[in-house]
């Protein structure tokens, strides 16, 4: 059985429009209704209708015509799209990028501008159409509700155009889009929340234009360069970067070339493979319709691309043979990028290969060269995938992709690489393992080093662009002790999955001799198995059936081979899934990532000797060292409170949501206390910050305890400990428990005549000061919850046991502070004592 995909409208069938032909009357006569009008281009101004002339009148003797997708004629300054009867109502993506950008404004040539799937179709008084179709709903065109969700909805026109001529042979329809593609059109322009970031107003129409229009079999290629007026205000800067437009201040203008691919979707889509939780694929949905179900299902499908074997071959691939693919994924280096990454860039694709051999598949993918000498390829054209190089002080790069919203067959991918990742590497390289690896104690690292970087992110970029998420819970399955196994972790890699945010082994320490191969991220077990699950050909129509095929690969993997686990990206109260945390125990791995930074503290003035530098490099490195010292602290932090969260279909046994471990909450504890609360003079080290901070400065030790301590007493995640003791018992750790810890800690000078340093002064005031603003009846203080545990979205702090036990721990801590504050010789220590407890009983009793 067929499945059609039902769009916002089906035009042609729910209203019926007839397509228009030739009139047989005099050619030269202008046939057209009576006062009939169109809309321009331009989607606005309305001019007189002078109907289709005859062919030879419009396409003349001057013409310059490619055929393609579109047959294109350039006559004059006039661009002219011929589009075959057979075109008319097919989909197809609409992708604009910049081409070139206007400098400083954090966009770059390749990003993506705005995406679209259209459809031409004949209106009536001889228009032609462009609808903008939007995925909604689907449903067999063989139910009876087929009808129903055709009659539900309508796609929005976009656009009008008179229709200039029919073919010679009456089998084509011919439209003028210069100005169209010249003009400011959502479809093929910036959307509105780009030109409020530019502060863009109009479009300079004098200053805008089409550059060339090119057409291929399966798509043409639109370039225009387009001129804003803008505010006087000037252009704000895009998210994530400090820049600004300093020349469009100047100008009041803002000048792009943008590339609009027009890629035709496949007449019939790949048939989707239904999504499972338990494999990191990004995705798409929609909701199903069918006449005999009692409730609508909402499907949700992987996005990949499309591989098959190839007919000849499926005999061979059903036996276990490795087969090629009917269609390898290529991707191109631009051609902008320095020499020397290269290589990196291309062995990072190419080592998906052996990835793809999981799913049956040899020579899958491949990276290449971009062809410098072949005319007819642009790289913003949408039949390539294609590495573009960005010259970009951003420290990032990112993989999207572009995929067939009716079924998540990927059509190709830009990934976007910023010129300064090698920054961003670099600085993880150094803080994380220069402790075990001299070849990362300087600021330049040599080529071969920067090109192992480079490749190793390549790989993790181009992992999303084959659909792949992050998988924050991978290095979770990895236990502390053999990221300091030499043998174990050359061999198996210090995290399952390249998608993770696992950066370098920072566990390993330098008496355990660990080479590179057992520092850096590869691709790893779950990534093949996540291909293998993705990408296996079943040769199935029907995804429904083909979920239960995928649904036990899924169940006797993670069975067999618990490090396959899937751990989500890291947004939820689940200590197992973080970003750049490393191994089964944070605690533990912390502890061991803080003896190499102070391995590492005392030897980063050297290392970032330059000569002439005015210390730029010793706080650069310092601050980095600082980053990833907090990291440590955040992922100690998540264990308390956290709920593990582990996908499961009922076929499997076990609880979804379980609390995390007593002992590695209770261990959390006792970590911050000693590693944060008291006071890591280790950190403060004078012959740096006497270099580059001056001591009236914000003190980031004491904001990071500061930090630190108003994220434990956080309504939130008090609620969260007492909501997982009434769910799961007493078995778990509870909020009494934590406070009595953090207590204990905090306040440990309190049992005897000690001067208490000026940072537990701090933190002290903190621990008081958030215990009596959860206290504090005035405000309708309420605890955002969200949908943890099936409770409300909120609840008033006031109702629940947070405020009781805060209270409490108020009244303790009263008694507590004014007996020492009586006994404490140290003038500045007892006033501070003093303070605290004055604090509390105005707190407590306002009155």
């Amino acid at each position: 059985m067929r499945i059609y995909f039902i769009s916002l409208a089906l035009l042609a069938a729910s209203v019926g429009f007839a397509q228009q032909k030739p009139q047989k009357s005099d050619p030269g006569s202008g046939n057209t209704a009576s006062g009939a009008l169109s809309i321009d281009g331009m989607g606005g101004s309305k001019t007189p209708k002078t109907g289709p002339k005859p062919y030879k009148e419009v396409i003349t003797d001057k013409a310059i015509t490619n055929i393609g997708l579109f047959t294109v004629h350039k006559v004059e300054e006039k661009y002219y799209f011929e589009i075959a009867d057979s075109i008319m109502g097919r989909e197809i993506y609409a992708i604009t990028r910049f081409s070139k950008a206007p400098g400083g404004g954090g966009i770059y040539g390749g990003n993506e501008v705005n995406k679209q799937t259209l459809k031409f179709e004949k209106g009536p008084n001889n228009n032609v159409f462009i609808r903008v179709v939007t995925l909604i709903s689907m449903a067999d065109s063989t139910n009876n509700i087929s009808k129903a969700v055709s009659n539900s909805y309508l796609d929005p026109i976009g656009a009008a155009f008179d229709i200039k001529a029919f073919g010679v042979d009456s089998t084509s329809t011919v439209i003028e889009v210069t100005d169209f593609f010249k003009g400011d059109n959502q479809i093929v322009s910036l959307d509105p929340n780009l030109k409020k970031i530019f502060n863009l107003t109009a479009i300079a129409a004098d200053r805008s234009y089409v550059q060339t229009i090119k057409t291929f079999p399966i798509n043409t290629e639109i370039k225009t360069v387009k001129t804003f007026t803008t505010t006087s205000a000037g252009p704000m800067s895009m998210p994530g970067s400090s820049a600004n437009f300093p020349a469009a201040n100047r100008a009041g203008a803002v000048t792009m070339e943008l590339n609009t691919s027009m890629l035709l979707l496949p007449k019939t889509p790949m048939v989707p493979r239904l999504f499972d939780r338990r494999v990191g694929f990004f995705t798409d949905r929609y909701v199903l319709y069918t006449d005999d179900q009692q409730k609508v299902d909402k499907k949700e499908f992987a996005v990949r691309w499309k591989l098959e074997p190839k007919p000849e071959d499926l005999e061979k691939y059903k036996n276990g043979e490795l087969v090629e693919p009917v269609k390898q994924i290529v991707y191109y280096v631009d051609p902008a990028t320095p020499k020397q990454w290269h290589q990196p860039l291309i062995d990072g694709i190419n080592d998906w290969q052996k990835a793809f051999e999981k799913a049956g598949f040899k020579n899958a993918i491949i990276g290449k060269e971009w062809p410098t000498d072949d005319s007819t390829m642009s790289l913003e054209d949408a039949r390539y995938s294609v590495i573009r190089y960005l010259a970009s002080d951003i420290e990032n790069a990112s993989g999207p992709q572009v995929h067939d919203p009716r079924s998540g067959e990927i059509l190709e991918s830009h990934i976007n690489w910023y010129h300064n990742v090698m920054k961003l590497v670099h600085d993880w390289y150094l803080i994380q393992t220069a402790a075990v690896d001299p070849k990362a104690r300087k600021m330049k690292f040599d080529d071969e080093l920067m090109g192992q970087l480079i490749r190793f992110v390549s790989s993790h970029e181009v992992g999303h662009t084959l659909g792949l998420r992050h998988n924050m819970g991978s290095s979770s399955k990895t236990p502390v002790e053999k990221l300091r196994d030499k043998a174990w972790v050359e061999a198996n890699g210090h995290t399952a999955s390249i998608m993770d945010y696992a950066r370098f082994n920072y566990v390993a320490q330098p008496e355990d001799n660990i080479s590179e191969i057992g520092l850096f991220p590869r691709i790893g077990e779950y990534d093949k198995w996540a291909l293998q699950w993705g990408y296996t050909y079943t040769g199935m129509e029907d995804p429904e059936k083909e979920q239960k095929l995928t649904n036990k690969w899924a169940i006797d993997s993670l069975t067999k081979n618990p490090r396959l686990w899937f751990g989500g990206e890291g947004r939820t109260a689940d200590p197992r899934a973080q970003t750049e945390d490393l191994g089964d125990n944070s605690m533990k791995a912390s502890e061991y990532g803080i003896k190499n930074l102070k391995r590492i503290i005392v030897a980063i003035p050297e290392w970032t000797k330059e000569e002439a530098d005015p210390y730029e490099n010793l706080a650069d490195i310092y601050n980095q060292l600082i980053g990833q010292y907090s990291r440590y602290i955040g992922h100690v932090l998540r264990n308390v409170g956290g709920i593990n969260e582990t996908f499961k279909t009922i076929e499997e046994a076990g609880d979804i949501y379980e609390p995390a471990p007593k002992a590695d909450q209770k261990e959390a504890i006792a970590f911050l206390n000693k590693q944060l609360f008291e006071t890591p003079y280790w950190l403060l080290d004078k012959n740096i910050l006497n270099k580059i901070a001056s001591p009236i400065s914000l003190e980031t030790i004491q904001s990071l305890q500061t930090s630190a301590l108003n994220s434990l007493l956080d309504g939130q995640r008090m609620f969260r400990l007492i909501a997982a003791t009434n769910r799961f018992g007493n078995n778990t750790y509870n909020l009494t428990e934590m406070i009595t810890d953090l207590h204990k800690g905090i306040f440990s000078e309190l049992s005897g005549n000690k001067a208490i340093d000026g940072y537990r002064r701090n933190i002290q005031k903190v621990y008081v000061e958030k215990l009596l603003d959860l206290v504090d009846p005035t405000p309708s203080f309420s605890i955002s919850l969200g949908a943890a545990f099936g409770m409300p979205a909120s609840v008033n702090i006031i109702n629940t046991d947070v405020f009781s036990i805060a209270k409490g721990e108020l009244r303790a801590l009263q008694t507590e502070i004014t007996t020492a504050s009586n006994i404490n010789t140290d003038k500045v220590s007892k006033y501070h004592l003093q303070d605290l407890a004055d604090r509390i009983k105005k707190g407590l009793d306002p009155k």
